[in-house]
């Protein structure tokens, strides 16, 4: 592709000298234009820019020789995803499709159970026995009140009303066991937005003009979201018969993420447990080489006898929409160092000319021209690399579209101090 370029430049300037540029060179414009004095300044408009694909870098003040990069990739923290399993067979008909987004409360789908219906059955056995043992024992404390107010006093039937009063007892316990296991079922089933209780199953609520106890109302048990996520699977059809514990739904959270990337042990003490880490993208021409992503970084518990390596954690406490579960990028680990920052600019935004290497730098006084200059180096950390002169922390350099300047500042081996493109992206030097 270089080459492609370098041939297709070298072409526009050979048909450059021999139309010259549709200019005279014996007129008063061409004789003016070789008084000036040539500068290192090439015009690159809006039209240039976009046609050679140019983009530009802002210059950064980094610790370069202080900074550790590792490659890595972005995955779900191990509490990030949650499952909905089916507590009591039933037929499941969904609430939600796949991918759709969840918050605490939202109804992710309902199931009918037989099951259910013996829960509510022995609700009512329980609570019919008790009505029956507090008649029984109403009668009874009845009789025996009368009987006293006309002056007779009967143990046998004091020791009845004893006895009734051990079954109310009783019924209430089984009563009260009955509506607390089928409470403890919806709780299991995340029925409810909130935790029920047996008081909450025995509550008198209005249905179709009547007042009935609330677990009578449920025919259907609804199946709520717990945790906010995003719908990741449906783990069966819809519509189908499932027994008990079968996992149904599972959501994720994709805010929940962390980076992981490996180390070698040499550099183990130079890592720190809640030390302030960035992660970056890898270069693309889509990638904004200035945004980075701050996390917290985590030392693995265990290291990699065999590799010679240790797993590092790093936990963002920002987001961006590039971040997602697989998504490749680097950790860069500043340490401890006497080095202080420098200006730094992209690494790919130096090219070599010969022997030597340049950058192009935005004009700060004219956006559509960029000033070659000849770079004075310092360190680099393989991403970043110290520029010591001519630039200053507001500057901005080019990125991609920094070979096709060089080429087109570069003719039979000797550099051209000064040019303008036109808008087809061919150079012309100045005359």
């Amino acid at each position: 592709m270089k080459q492609l370029t370098a041939t297709l430049v070298k072409s526009a300037f050979l048909l450059l000298m021999l139309t010259g540029c549709d200019r005279d060179e014996s007129s008063p414009h061409s004789e003016a234009a070789s008084d000036e004095t040539p500068s290192n300044r090439v015009e690159i408009p809006a039209t240039v820019r976009n046609n050679l694909g140019i983009t530009f870098a802002k210059v950064e003040r980094r610790k370069l020789a202080s900074t550790i990069r590792l490659p890595g990739t972005f995955e779900l923290q191990p509490l990030a995803r949650h499952e909905y399993r089916i507590m009591l067979p039933g037929v499941i008909e969904y609430a939600v499709d796949h991918l759709s987004p969840v918050e605490p409360g939202t109804i992710l789908y309902k199931f009918r159970s037989a099951k259910w219906l013996e829960l509510q059955a022995k609700i009512q056995l329980t609570k019919a026995a008790l009505d029956q043992a507090i008649s029984k024992l109403h009668a009874a404390e009845s009789r025996v009140n009368a009987l006293k107010q006309a002056g007779f006093k009967r143990a046998d039937l004091e020791e009845q009303v004893a006895n009734l009063r051990a079954d109310v007892a009783k019924s209430e316990a089984d009563l009260l066991e009955a509506s607390n296991h089928a409470a403890r079922t919806l709780n299991l089933c995340s029925a409810s937005e909130y935790e029920l209780t047996a008081d909450d199953l025995l509550a008198s609520v209005e249905r179709d003009g009547t007042t009935v106890p609330f677990y009578e109302t449920i025919e259907e048990i609804q199946v709520h979201a717990k945790e906010p996520g995003i719908v990741e699977t449906l783990a069966v059809t819809d519509g189908v018969f499932a027994e008990e514990t079968t996992l149904v739904i599972t959501t994720v959270n994709p805010d929940m993420l962390r980076f992981r990337a490996l180390g070698l042990q040499s550099d183990l003490h130079k890592f720190e447990n809640g030390a302030e880490v960035r992660i970056v993208q890898p270069q693309s021409e889509e990638a904004n080489i200035n945004e980075a992503i701050n996390a917290v970084l985590k030392i693995g518990l265990e290291a990699d006898p065999n590799r010679r390596t240790i797993t590092l954690f790093a936990n963002p406490t920002e987001s961006s929409p590039w971040i997602r579960p697989g998504v490749s990028a680097f950790m860069e680990i500043a340490i401890d160092s006497t080095s202080g920052f420098v200006l730094a600019i992209p690494r790919s935004a130096v090219v070599k000319d010969g022997i030597t290497h340049v950058f192009f730098k935005r004009d700060p006084r004219d956006p559509n021209k960029a000033i070659r200059v000849e770079a004075d180096l310092g360190v680099q950390d393989g991403r970043w690399i110290e520029v010591k002169s001519e630039i200053g922390p507001s500057d901005e350099v080019v990125m991609n579209g920094a070979y096709e300047l060089k080429l087109a500042t570069t003719r039979s081996g000797t550099t051209q101090k000064g040019g303008h493109f036109h808008a087809d992206g061919t150079f012309h030097g100045d005359h």
